[in-house]
């Protein structure tokens, strides 16, 4: 049953974080610092009510924390300081906002307008992550051979063997008694994330390029630490980020950045002596040694009940891109024994009948990057390379290396848009134009390995797997995201409202101390957002203040972004997809589904 709890786990806590500071003699400031109280504390007591209500319709579902969208929906507070009644709360439904919010954590979101009708070839350049993901125990196994690697090939302290060093998906998390959706969390966070040669910490980093959080082994770092490590300002300079910082791009870099913060901790917990950029090197060599060793390949091949996630969905959705007439083209480095052992687990042994080109250890980027790399057919029972000159790939027929360059001349690829073209330009189906094209819909999970090239380079749609979706919108339907949301919200209001009161004249000391209280209290309201997410970074899609690198890259670079493929099973073949129009500051923010609503036919 659900009960009543305070937004953190000491009451005293949570009172400090809604009691808000007075002005010593402005009384017509201190008016609206009562009211924002009073809201905050108001607050508190709606979105606890509405868990009350709602309690024995959650009853059994396994997590009490887990609110409905629907009922997430309906918990909007209106805090405008000009109303008389701090929360004027709309009972009516909303048609349209139903519709939005069915199937949200399935839902493919647009950054960009996309007509799928238009899309003629589906390339799927990813399968780790993309078409199959895995399970804890893959991370698990991945940590242990490279911590074996590093002891044995790098001759780092044979103790570190029986340690106890294991894969922590918790990363800072110790607490044995937590639910899945924040188990699934913590394993998140390196998406984003960065660690600095020269002196082994982690950095999580905003759209700017400041480090919002570092940590060094399993300690966070202070922020005089990071301020003076920084030039003052949190920050590199561009030429030196390509120095220093290497990202962690993929949801394999979890097992690399946990092996990092443990080799570093080893050694500061035991005072050995290390050259931080010696252990991020070592550490990067052991974790790419065990990857292009094969070993953990075999283990999983071997055993794919046990590393490999079912997808229920995915069959489903190929055979609907195909049957609306689209190419599908499956492109990986992984070889072609192993994709064939994931895809068997997934899909079915027929798996290979949805394609028209099968491309294995393709050796990405030289794919890309090279033109002189000629394709090799591989053997599908052997799964040796056959010898003999490749003149067109042909349908269930599996092959190997090659280049986009060959790719598109072995399969007549031909992109179906028309220009008009003027006599002295080049034909059109020279070797480069079908693929620069939007009609190309690239789908991948590897953000800064491979969508954005082809967004850049070539103008593909791109379309992301980012599974970190769903599982944020799980986390903001828990009652202790949206009191912290809505409390950070009202306090960045007061604080507008607060220096407009002020007017324009000079702040005195005791005007600058409210602010400066205020603003401690939303950072408190910040920490207990990153507290909720379950790892020491926070949200993936956030550096404290302003958006992560991550998600200003997601939305310049790909059109589209979905926590996994089987999402696209909820859309037409034809679906056109319309993004939602980001607005600066000064813009006018009245557009929402509500005002919609009357516009709506109703059946």
């Amino acid at each position: 049953m659900m009960t009543s709890t305070t937004v953190n786990s000491n009451n005293n806590d949570y009172v400090s974080m809604t009691t808000l500071p007075r002005h010593p003699t402005n009384h017509d400031a201190n008016e609206i610092l009562s009211r924002a109280e009073k809201a905050l504390q108001l607050m508190h007591e709606e979105v606890l009510a509405s868990y009350a209500t709602s309690s024995s319709s959650l009853d059994g579902m396994g997590d009490d924390d887990i609110l409905s969208q629907s009922d997430a929906t309906d918990i909007i507070i209106d805090n405008s300081a000009d109303s008389d009644d701090d929360f004027d709360e709309d009972d009516e439904d909303c048609i349209l906002s139903n519709l939005l919010t069915n199937n949200i954590e399935s839902s493919v979101y647009a950054n960009s307008y996309v007509d799928l009708g238009k899309v003629d070839t589906v390339g799927f350049f990813d399968f780790d992550y993309t078409l199959v993901t895995y399970t804890t125990e893959l991370l698990s196994l991945i940590y242990d051979m490279s911590l074996k690697r590093l002891v044995e090939e790098k001759e780092y302290p044979r103790e570190m063997l029986s340690a106890g060093l294991k894969f922590d998906p918790f990363f800072s998390i110790r607490d044995a008694h937590i639910s899945c959706m924040q188990f699934m969390f913590s394993l998140l966070p390196t998406l984003g994330l960065a660690v600095d040669r020269e002196n082994g910490w982690i950095c999580h980093l905003s759209y700017t390029h400041k480090v919002a959080v570092a940590w060094e082994g399993r300690h966070r770092v202070s922020r005089p630490r990071l301020v003076a490590e920084y030039s003052g300002k949190r920050s590199l300079s561009p030429s030196k980020r390509k120095i220093r910082l290497k990202p962690l791009n993929d949801l394999f870099s979890m097992a690399e950045c946990c092996l990092m913060a443990d080799t570093v901790q080893y050694f500061l917990d035991r005072n050995i002596r290390f050259c931080p950029r010696s252990a991020v090197t070592d550490v990067l060599g052991s974790i790419t040694g065990t990857h292009i060793s094969g070993e953990f390949h075999r283990r999983v091949a071997e055993e794919p009940e046990r590393y490999f996630e079912q997808s229920p969905h995915l069959k489903k959705v190929l055979e609907s891109l195909k049957q609306s007439g689209k190419r599908l083209i499956f492109v990986s480095n992984s070889p072609f024994w192993y994709c064939n052992a994931g895809m068997n687990y997934v899909v079915g042994p027929g798996w290979r009948d949805q394609w028209d080109v099968v491309i294995t250890s393709a050796g990405k980027p030289a794919f890309y990057t090279e033109d002189n790399r000629p394709f090799r057919e591989v053997d599908i029972v052997t799964g040796k390379v056959k010898f003999k000159q490749v003149d067109k790939l042909e349908k269930e027929h599996v092959y190997t290396s090659g280049c986009l360059k060959e790719l598109i001349q072995l399969i007549n690829w031909r992109s179906p848009l028309s220009f008009s073209q003027d006599e002295n330009d080049p034909p059109y189906n020279d070797i480069y134009s079908p693929f620069t094209s939007p009609n190309v819909m690239y789908i991948g999970d590897s953000l800064f390995a491979d969508l954005v090239d082809a967004k850049r380079e070539f103008g593909w749609t791109t379309a992301a797997v980012t599974p970190e979706v769903g599982w944020e919108i799980e986390l903001q339907r828990k009652k202790e995201f949206i009191i912290a949301d809505r409390a950070i919200e009202m306090l960045l209001n007061t604080l507008r409202l607060y220096q407009q009161r002020l007017g324009t004249d000079l702040r005195s000391k005791e005007d600058l101390e409210v602010m400066d209280k205020l603003e401690r209290t939303v950072s408190r309201w910040r920490d207990e957002q990153t507290r909720l997410l379950g790892n020491p970074f926070g949200s993936v899609f956030r550096a404290r203040y302003t958006p992560s690198l991550f998600a200003h890259s997601l939305r310049r670079y790909c059109d589209l972004y979905m926590s996994n493929v089987g999402s696209l099973r909820h859309y037409s073949p034809h679906h056109r997809f319309y993004p939602e129009s980001p607005k600066l500051s000064h813009e006018i923010r009245g557009s929402n589904p509500e005002c919609c609503e009357s516009y709506l036919p109703i059946s």
